[in-house]
């Protein structure tokens, strides 16, 4: 079977190129006669790979040197726990800016670890559609402010990082991370789950200033204590190797493309190219305000809801899979990370201009 185009939120597509180098390199890895599935962790060279790795995630970012970069376990919901067990030990108190399902449940869980307060951003506007508000009531006396910069479910994207002041700031970044240029030195500590946009499911990317380490509670698990894991440089138990080895192979493939500059102008154009037919089709439906609409995912209804389970056989016999929206929304969802080339955009586009046309 050739190969369709997934709009999975996650795990997601993967860049061609680098899962031909990673089938190539499975069974001998560069000549040593194993799989990179095969070698240890603390082999020489394993762990050329490894630092390999981090410069290049480095390099993209432009990470300053007072950062540590930690490849753990765990994913987003880790992270929930694990922020507010290393940094809420100060005044013990957050404020967590919501804007979906994903920053929600990142406030419920850091509940059990201190006084954490949920400032709710997301609202339906006067013309219906779901924005986000300023937040000014932000408390002076927290250890962080925490918001997600891409909430998948709901679709909504933050353009900037919301303004907290001397505060420090925390950001999920799990859909939206590599995707456009990030300014690191305005994040305390930023953290994105893999699957989305940089290697299969099972690793997770910290990103923390280094005076944030080192404060853990006494109750953090020791694989969840940010200073451990930079003292051992991410090792301190075996890592996901297999993925850490793909992720470094995305980040290659990301400078190969000219790096997080260029690869901001492809999902502008994707992002404007999908909107665009949505607006102008008056069998879809858009919930999200323009200023506030994903990059990554883009939820859409059929004005007739009846033809859901038409829509998506069609599309999957179209090669076009994985457009069913989260539960929790319904309707559809077309995730159009990094690896979603432009060309599957348009795909999808002719066929939901053609599936409209087909039931009037």
């Amino acid at each position: 079977m050739s190969r369709v185009y997934n709009f999975s939120a996650g795990p997601s597509m993967m860049p061609e190129e680098v899962m031909r180098l990673a089938q190539s390199e499975f069974m001998d890895f560069r000549g040593l006669g194993s799989s990179i599935i095969e070698i240890s962790h603390r082999s020489k060279d394993y762990v050329a790979v490894a630092r390999e790795a981090e410069q290049d995630l480095r390099d993209l970012l432009k990470v300053p040197d007072n950062y540590r970069v930690l490849f753990m376990q765990g994913g987003g919901r880790g992270q929930f726990a694990a922020v507010p067990m290393n940094l809420l030990t100060g005044k013990g108190k957050a404020d967590y800016i919501t804007t979906g399902n994903w920053s929600e449940d990142a406030w419920d869980e850091a509940q059990r670890y201190g006084d954490v307060r949920a400032l709710k951003a997301d609202y339906v506007d006067e013309d219906g559609f779901v924005s986000v508000r300023k937040i000014t009531d932000l408390r002076d006396d927290v250890d962080y402010v925490y918001y997600c910069s891409n909430e998948t479910v709901g679709g909504v994207e933050l353009p900037e990082p919301p303004e907290v002041g001397n505060r420090i700031l925390v950001a999920d970044v799990s859909s939206n991370f590599l995707s456009r240029p990030m300014d690191v030195s305005r994040f305390g500590l930023l953290f994105a789950g893999a699957q989305k946009n940089v290697a299969p499911a099972g690793l997770t990317i910290v990103i923390v200033r280094d005076d944030l380490v080192g404060h853990a509670m006494k109750c953090c698990p020791s694989i969840f204590d940010y200073k451990i894991l930079a003292s051992k440089e991410s090792m301190f138990n075996t890592p996901p190797t297999f993925c850490w080895y793909m992720a470094g192979l995305v980040f290659k493939w990301l400078k190969e493309k000219g790096g997080l500059e260029e690869m901001e102008k492809i999902n502008i154009q994707k992002a404007d190219y999908l909107y665009s037919f949505l607006e102008s089709c008056p069998f879809y439906r858009i919930r999200v305000a323009p200023a506030f609409r994903s990059r990554m995912n883009v939820p859409f209804f059929l004005r007739d809801e009846s033809l859901n389970d038409r829509f998506l056989a069609e599309a999957k016999e179209a090669g076009l899979t994985s457009l069913k929206g989260h539960r929790v929304l319904g309707g559809m969802r077309a995730s159009i990370y990094n690896a979603m080339p432009l060309e599957g955009v348009k795909a999808l586009v002719a066929f939901m201009e053609k599936f409209a046309a087909s039931v009037k």
